[in-house]
């Protein structure tokens, strides 16, 4: 699987850094910055923790390993981008 910009997917966290998450995305790794998950933002969304599941989207494809967000905001900027419609 190769993921490309502006992608959905279902995640797994494998690692917790202060710096952010390693995530795996059926075999493929990616990282999501500690201010593009949600718990950077909310007092009641907890820190990321291994073995949680997180909706994300592909931010940078180009990045190794690729650059993900589990930010609703960012999930709705690239289904308007994909042309999907934003509920």
């Amino acid at each position: 699987m190769k993921l490309i910009n502006n992608q959905e997917l279902d995640v797994t966290v494998t690692a917790v850094a202060p710096v952010g998450s390693m995530v795996d995305v059926e075999g493929v790794e990616g990282f999501i910055d500690q201010v593009k998950h949600p718990s950077w933002w909310s007092d009641e969304t907890p820190p990321p923790q291994v073995g949680d599941r997180l909706h994300a989207v592909v931010l940078d494809d180009s990045r190794n390993p690729p650059r993900l967000s589990g930010l609703q905001v960012d999930i709705d900027i690239a289904r308007r981008l994909r042309g999907d419609t934003v509920s």
